[in-house]
């Protein structure tokens, strides 16, 4: 099965560049399932449903959330009748929306994708994320109901991302990183056999702090504090994010490579399709 997975859609400026550029993806590599982060795609802060349409129509089969999953308050209502919009599974019960998605592919298999939101430095301080994703997995198992599983460990710690990897390697097709915006170099198979990646980076203007127009953020380094509101950068966009091959009968990765397109950041395509 052949699974692509983009990072944080940050503004316009991120959104225009994979508006453009996932329908040349799709019919360049043919993949089975597209999953994209979109809780940044609204000025940067959440997600309106106008711009989730947006996504899901340039070729977005599944769109992940994350800290920032209700920066945009329509998202508490839309969210309920959007079952390919994922919020952070392990946030309470009661919250509007859900946490995991069983999808179907073109070709009759199913992925189960997770939304899931880390507790190490970041807020709001969800359930634990370990024992969210544990229970996911033994109502969907790999090779059971699922034909692959994909994680969206949305965190700031490295440390606990690379922990989520190891916790499920062998029992998930994928687990991604996002969050922090900056692609890391460290995409691996686990022993297992779990394609991970510590950090699949951003879509959005790299010539920014995480995507943030630069002059507010240094403001507030500098001076400690606000002069204005946070706003995207606005310059030409880099689509970033990873691709990954899993194995027909086991579930498990084949083949894991990089996406980083336009924009500034180096050029990098999978060479295996």
């Amino acid at each position: 099965m052949r699974l692509i997975f983009l990072g944080d859609v940050v503004g316009k400026a991120g959104r225009d560049a994979l508006l453009r550029e996932l329908p040349l993806m799709r019919d360049r590599y043919q993949p089975d399932l597209v999953i994209l982060n979109g809780e940044n795609a609204a000025h940067g802060f959440g997600i309106t449903e106008e711009i989730y349409q947006q996504l899901r129509d340039a070729g977005a089969d599944v769109i992940t959330l994350g800290n920032h999953s209700f920066d945009q308050r329509e998202a508490l209502v839309f969210i309920e009748r959007e079952p390919e919009l994922l919020r952070p599974v392990n946030y309470p019960a009661e919250t509007p929306g859900r946490g995991v998605i069983l999808a179907p592919t073109k070709t009759g298999r199913q992925v189960l994708v997770i939304s899931v939101m880390g507790r190490v430095m970041i807020e709001p301080v969800l359930d634990d994320p370990f024992a969210a994703v544990e229970q996911e997995i033994a109502l969907s198992p790999l090779r059971e109901r699922a034909d692959a599983i994909v994680i969206d460990m949305h965190a700031e710690a490295t440390s606990e991302k690379m922990a989520m990897g190891h916790f499920v390697d062998g029992r998930a097709s994928l687990v991604v990183g996002t969050h922090t915006h900056v692609p890391t170099a460290d995409h691996q198979i686990l022993p297992g056999g779990t394609a991970y990646i510590s950090d699949i980076g951003m879509c959005g203007d790299y010539n920014s702090v995480i995507g943030m127009d630069k002059a507010e953020p240094l403001n507030r380094f500098l001076r400690k504090l606000p002069n204005q509101r946070m706003e995207p950068a606005t310059g030409p966009a880099t689509v970033s994010g990873i691709a990954v091959e899993t194995d027909d009968e086991t579930g498990l990765a084949l083949k894991i490579a990089p996406i980083r397109i336009a924009g500034r950041l180096q050029p990098a395509l999978p060479d295996f399709w």
